[in-house]
């Protein structure tokens, strides 16, 4: 048998290994073997005459399936996979604002430019109406609020959530747009004016010369 196959519980909880694969049948996959169900005899020997290990890699299959690798080789690239897949994943950043059920105009158009601000930064924007005590009464004027908000930022945010009351608050989820590229004011190109080329010499004595004038100068006394 591989006198380095891999003992470590540790790892070996992550996937059933070698002798550590119990069933009777197993589907066989993996580079050069023919796939197809094997007995689990006949798999450990086809891996252990490959000098590499029998990794079951499909437990819940009927039957079970396996794969004839490296098992250290499989582990890095399964990791390697799964931090791929995690740098790909987009982290969404949720940033909240509160409003009162009576917010005046200017206390609105400051939290108003914080969302656009917010939104533009690619975070979302989780907007709610807190009603306190007897406050609950104003619930529509609530809602009349937050779907103003929305209006206001239709340009920055599409709308997840229409104003919903949960317990004490009415929320709102924004989303923010993907803001298309202006295109670039076409430019007018100055038109280039062509360099007359210097004449040749031969061209030069072909073209009759022009009569000059003289002017008389006195002779000095």
């Amino acid at each position: 048998m591989r006198n380095n196959r891999i003992n470590n519980n540790k790892k070996e909880e992550l996937h059933r290994i070698n002798e550590k694969i119990r069933v009777p049948q197993v589907r066989l996959v993996g580079e050069n073997i023919e796939q197809g169900v094997y007995s689990t005899h006949e798999a450990l020997k086809i891996a252990d005459e490959k000098g590499l290990d029998l990794v079951e890699i499909s437990p819940s299959a009927d039957p079970p399936v396996c794969r004839i690798t490296d098992y250290q080789k499989f582990l890095y690239q399964q990791k390697k996979k799964l931090k791929e897949q995690k740098a790909k994943t987009v982290k969404v950043v949720v940033k909240e604002i509160r409003f009162g059920p009576q917010t005046d105009d200017h206390d609105f158009n400051f939290k108003l430019k914080h969302a656009k601000s917010f939104l533009e930064e690619g975070c979302k924007v989780k907007a709610y109406v807190f009603f306190k005590g007897r406050s609950i009464l104003f619930k529509e004027q609530g809602e009349v609020l937050l779907l103003r908000f929305a209006t206001e930022l239709e340009d920055y945010a599409k709308v997840d959530q229409l104003p919903q009351l949960e317990g004490k608050k009415m929320i709102i989820m924004l989303s923010p747009k993907k803001v298309q590229p202006k295109p670039k004011p076409v430019e007018d190109k100055p038109h280039k004016v062509k360099e007359a080329k210097p004449k040749t010499e031969e061209q030069a004595t072909a073209e009759p010369e022009g009569e000059t004038q003289t002017q008389d100068t006195p002779a000095a006394e």
